[in-house]
């Protein structure tokens, strides 16, 4: 799969990225089982404050709190609610079922996720460091 960077670089890579927030207790949750249910890696994973969250996403905004999940993909940049219901669209089985939810307009998800998302670190923590992968995990994780 071809992607851009930020420069127009193209790159080739092998699956989707999922950018998320390492210091964030509620990203780390659902890094945590996607990891799990992720049998095929089907995904690659990268944290919102690395080097290749730079490369490839656009300048995020100063407050953490206003920061946002990721998935690139073949179709391109998600956020917010599409990359979450994405990401269980693409691992299939019983939790592929949940990407039926993308018919529900942004209008109505979007505001549901920022609401989460703006409390993220109140409700499940925040960390002092970005989530470290086992060895098991690290080939699929870029920085």
């Amino acid at each position: 799969m071809e992607i851009k960077d930020k420069d127009g670089i193209i790159t080739e890579i092998e699956k989707p990225i999922i950018f998320f927030d390492g210091v964030c207790g509620l990203c780390n949750h659902f890094l945590n089982f996607v990891l799990k249910k992720d049998t095929d890696q089907k995904f690659y994973y990268a944290p919102l404050q690395g080097e290749t969250a730079k490369k490839y996403l656009p300048e995020l905004d100063e407050d953490a709190e206003e920061w946002t999940m990721f998935l690139l993909d073949e179709n391109g940049l998600h956020e917010r609610s599409t990359a979450s219901l994405k990401i269980f669209e693409k691992l299939g089985g019983t939790w592929g079922a949940l990407g039926v939810l993308l018919y529900v307009p942004k209008l109505i998800r979007n505001p549901v996720y920022k609401f989460i998302a703006k409390n993220r670190y109140k409700w499940f923590g925040k960390r002092d460091a970005c989530r470290l992968p086992t060895p098991e995990e690290k080939e699929r994780f870029l920085e």
